[in-house]
C-alpha cells in the first residue's frame, strides 16, 4: 500500500504556500528494449523519485564483514571469483523479512568463493559456526531522479498515442527512464501517481522561478516555464511530436529545446515572440452536463474516456504572425488551467508595461502610422504631417473583418452621431496586428475585474524599487 503525506512551507497562510507530496509505492518497471517487467518500489519525496529494485544482502555475518574488509583493503586491482547460489532464485520469492535459506550448516556457496587479491588466493574463510551469514531480501536505490526540471509522458515516445496506466519520468540530468515504463494496476493508481510526481515537479519549478526573480529587473520576471509536447499541425506533416521547454519571462514567449540553466541560455532559445503579438487559444476541452464533473475534469482530478483518446485534448495553440501558429500538449487539465492563467498574466504585465504601440499602414495611398495605446484607445496619424487623422476608445470598437492577408476593415460607433464608421486599413503583417488589438483590450478589460486584479499578488514575482 502506498503512502501518502503533504507537505508545505512553514507560512501559515494559504497565499504562497507549496505544497509537495512524500509517498511510496509497488509498481512495474518495464525495459522497452528487453521488453521484461519486474517489481520496483517507488519513493517520491520533494526533490526526487527513487526507483528501487529487489536484491539479496547478506546481514550481520563475520564472515561477510571480513570479506568486505578484504575488499576495501585489496589494492588498485581485484580479482573475484564467485559461484552461483542455487537457493538464491527462490528465495527471492518469499516475501521481505524472511529468514535467508538453511544450509544445514554447511557455509554459504557466497561465501565460499575465492577473492583473488593482487593474484593472490585470500584466506579461505572460518570453518562454520553459529555465526552463519544471514540473507533478507531489501529494496535498494537503482536511479534517484531529481525532479527540478523533469517531465512526465502518458504518450509513447513522437506520437499522440497513450499508454495504458503507464507513464515516463525524465530527468534534466540526464537520469532517467527513457528506455523504462513504469507500469501500474488500474488508471487511477497510475493517474495518482502522475499528478503527485507533476504536483512536485511545479513546486520545484515556482522555487526556482522565485529564486531567479531575485535577480532580474521587474521588467525581466519569468511568470511561468515548463515542459510541454509540440504537435505537428495539419494531418500531411511528416513531423513527429516533440517535447519543448517553455517559458514566459519580461516581454517574450520562449519556446527551447531544454530548459535554460545559465543566464545565457536564455539567448539560444529556437524561437522567441513578442507576447502582445500572439494568441493563446485553448482547445474544446470535452464536457458533460454533469457541471461538478466538468469541474473535476478541468481540475485533472479526473479524467474522461474521450479525452484519453483524443490528440486534441489538453491542447493550447499560441498563434503568431502570418497566419502561423504552435500546438502544444499538456499532461494534465491542471497545467493546462495555469499556462492559461499565466499567458494572461504575462500579456496584462507586458500592455501594463509598454502602454502603447504603432504599427505602420496604408490607406488610399497614404502612409499612416496606427497606435494602440492603454489609455487612450486607437489613434491613426499621417506619417508626413504627424497631422491626427481618426482617434476611438476601445469601447467604440463594434467589429472588424479581414481578408486573411492584409487588410482589415475596422468598424467604430461615433460618440456623437451614434452611427458605425468603417475604417480600411492595410498592414504587413496584419495577424500581429490583430492580435495586439486583442492584448490590449484584454487587458483593458482585466484591469476593471477586481478578481484579476487581485490574482496579481503571486508568488515569484518581484517589482525591484
Amino acid at each position: 500500500m502506498a503512502g501518502l503525506t503533504l507537505g508545505s512551507s512553514p507560512n501559515p497562510s494559504l497565499k504562497g504556500r507549496r505544497l509537495h507530496i512524500t509517498k511510496s509505492g509497488i509498481a512495474l518497471l518495464y525495459n522497452v528494449e528487453s521488453s521484461n517487467t519486474y517489481d520496483v518500489c517507488l519513493r517520491l519525496s520533494k526533490d526526487a523519485l527513487t526507483i528501487q529494485k529487489l536484491d539479496v544482502v547478506c546481514t550481520t555475518a563475520a564472515d561477510c564483514q571480513v570479506n568486505v574488509h578484504l575488499l576495501r583493503t585489496a589494492g588498485d586491482e581485484v580479482t573475484i571469483s564467485v559461484r552461483y547460489l542455487r537457493e538464491v532464485p527462490s528465495f527471492l520469492k518469499l516475501p521481505l523479512g524472511s529468514p535467508g535459506p538453511d544450509h544445514g550448516g554447511v557455509s554459504s556457496p557466497l561465501f565460499d568463493s575465492g577473492f583473488h587479491l593482487n593474484g593472490t588466493n585470500a584466506p579461505s574463510p572460518p570453518s562454520p559456526s553459529a555465526n552463519q551469514p544471514k540473507y533478507e531480501k531489501r529494496w535498494l536505490d537503482a536511479v534517484c531522479m531529481p525532479l527540478l526540471m523533469a517531465r512526465v509522458s502518458r504518450f509513447k515516445a513522437g506520437t499522440d498515442k497513450l499508454r495504458s496506466n503507464c507513464f515516463e519520468v525524465f530527468a534534466l540530468d540526464g537520469a532517467s527512464t527513457s528506455t523504462s515504463v513504469l507500469q501500474f494496476c488500474t488508471a487511477a493508481e497510475s493517474t495518482d501517481w502522475l499528478q503527485a510526481i507533476s504536483t512536485n515537479i511545479n513546486g520545484l519549478t515556482q522555487e526556482n522561478i522565485k529564486f531567479l526573480n531575485k535577480s532580474c529587473s521587474s521588467e525581466d520576471q519569468i511568470i511561468h516555464m515548463g515542459w510541454a509536447c509540440e504537435t505537428p499541425e495539419g494531418s500531411t506533416t511528416c513531423r513527429s511530436s516533440v517535447f519543448r521547454f517553455l517559458a514566459l519571462r519580461g516581454p517574450y514567449f520562449y519556446i527551447f529545446k531544454s530548459p535554460p540553466v545559465g543566464a545565457t541560455d536564455w539567448g539560444q532559445a529556437e524561437t522567441t515572440y513578442h507576447l502582445y503579438e500572439v494568441l493563446f487559444k485553448v482547445h474544446k476541452l470535452w464536457m458533460t452536463e454533469d457541471c461538478w464533473l466538468q469541474a473535476r475534469l478541468y481540475l485533472g482530478l479526473e479524467h474522461s474516456p474521450e479525452q484519453q483518446d483524443s490528440s486534441e485534448s489538453l491542447c493550447f495553440s499560441i498563434l503568431v504572425g502570418h497566419g502561423q501558429s504552435h500546438t502544444f500538449r499538456v499532461e494534465l487539465a491542471t497545467d493546462l488551467a495555469l499556462w492559461e492563467k499565466s499567458f494572461q498574466r504575462a500579456v496584462y504585465l507586458e500592455v501594463q508595461r509598454v502602454r502603447s504601440k504603432s504599427y505602420m499602414c496604408s490607406s488610399q495611398g497614404n502612409v499612416l502610422s496606427f497606435t494602440i495605446d492603454f489609455g487612450s484607445g486607437f489613434t491613426c496619424s499621417d506619417v508626413a504631417s504627424k497631422a491626427v487623422l481618426w482617434r476611438y476608445k476601445f469601447s467604440q470598437l463594434k467589429g472588424s473583418s479581414d481578408d486573411g492577408k492584409t487588410r482589415v476593415k475596422l468598424l467604430f460607433k461615433n460618440a456623437e452621431s451614434n452611427q458605425i464608421e468603417m475604417k480600411e486599413l492595410e498592414f504587413a503583417n496584419l495577424t500581429a496586428v490583430l492580435h495586439c488589438i486583442h492584448s490590449f483590450i484584454a487587458a483593458k478589460v482585466a484591469s476593471m475585474d477586481p478578481r484579476f486584479m487581485c490574482s496579481q499578488s503571486f508568488p515569484g514575482h518581484y517589482v525591484n524599487t
